[in-house]
């Protein structure tokens, strides 16, 4: 246990870049904090950290202890994990990385359903897709990734992939919102807001209309969701989402309507984890769980 205190700590520094900042998350202090590095540096004989002016960062050894110590520790994790389940206990931590498309409701509502039978089980969410989403999972700063992309098979494990619909976003009051379903075409009319290509969603959106041989040309690109949602409300702009991104009712002066995609064209969502790791108990139950809403949505 005493080893697993200083991985933590060491693991602490890493993420923080600062043995300060990193002492004050510890609730120690950063005298009592560096003397425990230096300990566990003379042990090595090497350099954990390399001391900057304004910080640490982590040295070529470094590197390679910081990987070991994470898989170590999520490691310890998983074996906790699978104890307590023998005690009927549903303890743990789940941490997923996902695709902003899916923080505003998919992945809130699922927590909440998910706490709801197992409290003592909480949660960290990141916000990154694609190889953000992977070097998560590579480094176990994540448990699990809901992403757009399927990930690189011979270092992940997709455990599901499920279809997902597309929507347009518009005013309330916008010409196309009179009619039940829209076309690409017929989105074309009018001004795109879209997000930028760091996320999935746009990186979707231009895989269909490269399949049109339609070029995207946004009038309006924006990191912000909340952004690009106001925006909307308040012109005759036409934004996309997908099911997963959808809120239960319309709000804010929006209203969806689904896309007419081309018939050999789907767009899927996965949930991915890392090949060579078991994952604990209540990320695998976790992900159980997100695969089974998904499929509902989806067979609805």
């Amino acid at each position: 246990m005493q080893n697993l205190r200083i991985y933590k700590y060491v693991d602490k520094i890493a993420k923080t870049g600062s043995i300060r900042q990193a002492a004050e998350q510890l609730y120690i202090t950063p005298s009592a904090l560096n003397r425990r590095l230096l300990a566990l540096e003379q042990e090595l004989g090497v350099k954990v950290f390399e001391r900057l002016g304004r910080g640490v960062r982590l040295s070529t050894a470094g590197e390679l202890f910081i990987d070991h110590i994470r898989k170590h520790l999520s490691e310890t994790e998983t074996l906790k994990s699978q104890i307590e389940d023998l005690s009927g206990l549903r303890r743990g931590h789940v941490t997923i990385a996902c695709t902003q498309a899916a923080l505003p409701f998919f992945i809130p509502n699922e927590i909440q359903k998910y706490q709801k039978k197992f409290p003592q089980v909480n949660f960290s969410v990141l916000n990154k897709d694609g190889t953000e989403a992977a070097i998560a999972l590579l480094n176990h700063t994540a448990d699990i990734a809901l992403v757009f992309d399927q990930l690189r098979q011979s270092d992940f494990q997709t455990a599901s992939a499920i279809p997902q619909s597309v929507h347009a976003i518009m005013a309330k009051s916008h010409y196309l919102a009179s009619k039940s379903q829209v076309s690409i075409s017929e989105c074309l009319n009018y001004p795109l807001a879209l997000p930028t290509q760091k996320y999935g969603l746009r990186k979707t959106l231009e895989n269909i209309f490269d399949k049109l041989l339609t070029r995207i040309t946004p009038t309006i690109e924006a990191d912000s969701y909340v952004f690009l949602q106001n925006y909307i409300s308040n012109s005759n702009a036409i934004g996309f989402e997908l099911e997963i991104g959808m809120p239960q009712k319309n709000s804010n002066g929006l209203i969806s309507r689904p896309v007419k995609l081309p018939q050999d064209t789907s767009v899927l969502i996965y949930i991915n984890h890392l090949r060579s790791r078991n994952l604990p108990i209540a990320a695998s139950k976790f992900a159980l769980q997100l695969a089974d809403t998904l499929q509902n949505l989806e067979d609805a």
